[in-house]
């Protein structure tokens, strides 16, 4: 077993378990297989030899067709190849190919795939798309035209106010008054 710490400080840190390295370390990492502690350089199973790194770790087996984890287990009787391992995964009826496929965007020559990242909605037609093509005028967007056709209409009431106004407007950019 590890001696922990210095004279001065005896539960700071800890000495490497390794029999060539013995060093005192300040963030020691135990191990779960064996129960030693071990430094920075010795901490995985490979690198002290750990004779329980058989029992630990778990292992997963990835479908091609859904993309699924399927984790090996350990029990006796179970599969424990690949093959076998996703056959019975086939079988129970959990693999589903259509989850695989991730949607792309819908911009033309786009083939970006849509994750959580780097999807962007629009605010004018809804549709949802790729970072790249975030700005209406980058997608084919149905809804641009009628957001247009708003702000112009928006644009021309707020004229026609001013001109009927007879008041006092500043002139944008400029420090000059305009009075009508």
């Amino acid at each position: 077993m590890a001696r922990r710490g210095t004279e001065a400080f005896p539960d700071l840190g800890a000495h490497c378990d390794e029999p060539d390295c013995n060093q005192l370390d300040f963030l020691p990492f135990d191990c779960d297989g064996c129960g030693k502690v071990f430094c920075a350089a010795h901490r995985t199973y490979r690198d002290h030899g750990c004779a329980k790194a058989a029992d630990q770790g778990r292992t997963v087996v990835v479908c091609p067709d859904c993309g699924d984890a399927i984790e090996r287990t350990a029990a006796p009787g179970g599969p424990q190849d690949e093959r076998g391992i996703l056959e019975a995964h086939v079988r129970a009826r959990r693999c589903d190919p259509a989850r695989k496929r991730k949607p792309r965007c819908p911009a033309r020559r786009c083939k970006e795939p849509l994750t959580f990242s780097n999807t962007s909605e629009c605010k004018a037609c809804g549709a949802k798309v790729c970072l790249r093509h975030r700005f209406p005028a980058d997608h084919d967007c149905a809804g641009a035209s009628a957001a247009a056709k708003a702000a112009g209409a928006a644009a021309a009431r707020r004229d026609a106010q001013k001109q009927g106004s007879g008041g006092c407007c500043v002139l944008p950019n400029s420090a000059a008054i305009l009075c009508t």
